[in-house]
């Protein structure tokens, strides 16, 4: 049941709905600079939280420790819930990755204004934990649109053998987030483990 290969082939059945979660991805980072003018405010008061809690946690007697630990459950949280929440008709998970993907275009665009060195902010500071913390975040909530998708196919089908049909594609669909649960899980401890000790040090060095 937890197999890489069952994982993987649950992915490839599942690859519509990861177009478009990579396809909603994009769109939000394209949007944080576009908009970045606009809503610039709002979005700069998100990453001032950001700034709050890593100050914080700087005062810790484990800094790496401590950012591990709030990078893996805010996200491991967040991933899980983004599946199951896609029940309501595939709203949250379309929300989750418009904003992630406009706060990274944000982020990037006013970084790059303000002079900071591009290569710099993405190969230091994304790249080594993004590798592997966006995809999670992407496979997430393409399986959130999934169950949206599932659900709004059982409210508007009327026909029994369609029915039986939905029936038994949801519960081989509620089986398969068990195993992607539990690889998004092992993929954000990577990332996690990555983010507060890789790309930390190359941060502050």
């Amino acid at each position: 049941m937890f197999s890489i290969r069952t994982f993987w082939n649950d992915l490839r059945n599942n690859r519509t709905m990861l177009l478009v979660s990579i396809a909603l991805f994009v769109i939000g980072i394209v949007a944080g600079v576009w908009l970045a003018v606009p809503l610039g405010q709002y979005l700069e008061k998100q990453l001032e939280q950001l700034s709050v809690v890593t100050e914080q946690l700087q005062q810790s007697n484990h800094v790496e420790l401590s950012y591990f630990i709030l990078i893996f459950f805010n996200n491991a949280i967040k991933s899980i819930l983004i599946i199951y929440l896609g029940a309501l008709l595939g709203i949250l998970p379309v929300i989750f990755l418009v904003m992630n993907g406009m706060m990274i275009g944000f982020l990037v665009y006013t970084r790059s204004t303000e002079g900071v060195d591009l290569v710099t902010l993405i190969v230091k500071g994304l790249l080594p934990h993004g590798i592997i913390e966006i995809p999670a975040i992407l496979i997430a909530a393409a399986y959130g649109l999934k169950f949206g998708k599932l659900v709004l196919d059982s409210l508007t089908t009327w026909d029994s053998a369609a029915r039986y049909r939905l029936k038994t594609e949801r519960r081989q669909f509620m089986k398969s987030t068990v195993t992607a649960a539990f690889w998004i899980v092992i993929m954000l401890l990577v990332a996690a483990g990555i983010e507060s000790t890789i790309t930390y040090w190359l941060v502050r060095g």
